[in-house]
């Protein structure tokens, strides 16, 4: 990556983590027994190839992520820890393996997640909506979020996740519009917002988008992007802490207080989210079963 390109976010020095970001290792019953069925099986989920923080909590709640598609995308975001590169072949038993791990699971509620998948001609779209349906034939009562691509913003794509008709659509914003050229380096501010505001003109009862903080955002641009997600329908919002995955990805240039993310919930609310889960340890589907209703 050309520095000059991320100059801009940067940080003067490298910061210690603060102590609000300290993790505690999951526990409780619930926890083990679902560590102990995902080690036996092998299933895959996002909460513990990511090494998400928030996993002994969602996991006691009933709530898993699962990431289809392979594990290769076909951009290099700046923030993210997924591989880039050529993926693999599709392999078509994927959303009966996904529906089954979630059985195993017993999840209540499921997030299902995807890399990129620009070299396809559907861009994944098609395994996506066998994906939920798979999940909904084996599992009837397990509610549903579905965490999209852009899918390049071409309605066809977006129109097969609108027909099986998950309780929650899902896409991520990610950061405010002056940082995404640099942080989503084949996205487009302008094109998510278009892809949430047409998920809800067709129909889709509830959207939601994330945001990371911490990458070089002012405050003021982080009150305009919810401004944005909220001129263009958007139900639900998540803010969280950007913490970089690696010294190979963008470094992060600040610390956000936890008194700052609960401004940023405040504002949410005033400007009238359904639900707006804000602080340090937030990701994209913490607390998502609480999203449906």
């Amino acid at each position: 990556m050309n520095t000059e390109t991320v100059s801009n976010i940067l940080p003067e020095e490298r910061q210690a983590k603060p102590k609000w970001l300290r993790v505690k290792l999951p526990t409780g019953k619930k926890y083990t027994e679902l560590r102990g069925v995902v080690d036996k099986y092998k299933l895959n989920t996002i909460c513990t190839s990511g090494s998400c923080p928030n996993m002994g909590e969602c996991w006691g709640e009933g709530t898993a992520t699962f990431m289809i598609l392979g594990n290769i995308c076909t951009r290099s975001c700046g923030f993210c820890g997924v591989k880039t590169g050529r993926p693999e072949t599709l392999d078509w038993d994927e959303p009966e393996k996904v529906a089954r791990s979630i059985k195993l699971m017993q999840i209540k509620h499921a997030v299902l997640t995807s890399v990129d998948r620009d070299d396809l001609k559907d861009m994944g779209s098609i395994m996506w909506a066998e994906t939920v349906k798979a999940v909904r034939r084996m599992n009837p009562n397990t509610t549903l979020e579905t965490l999209i691509p852009d899918f390049q913003g071409i309605e066809n794509h977006i129109d097969r996740i609108i027909a099986v008709a998950p309780e929650v659509v899902s896409h991520n914003i990610e950061t405010v519009r002056r940082l995404t050229r640099e942080v989503r380096i084949q996205a487009q501010y302008d094109r998510s917002l278009g892809v949430l505001k047409y998920l809800k003109q067709q129909g889709q009862r509830r959207t939601k988008s994330g945001i990371m903080l911490g990458l070089g955002e002012t405050r003021e641009e982080v009150i305009e992007t919810l401004h944005d997600l909220k001129a263009h329908d958007v139900d639900i919002v998540t803010i969280g802490q950007y913490l970089q995955p690696s010294k190979k990805h963008l470094p992060v240039n600040h610390f956000i207080s936890p008194d700052q993310f609960k401004e940023y919930e405040e504002i949410g609310l005033e400007l009238g989210f359904r639900h707006v889960e804000s602080s340090a340890l937030v990701r994209s589907s913490y607390k998502a079963q609480k999203h449906i209703n």
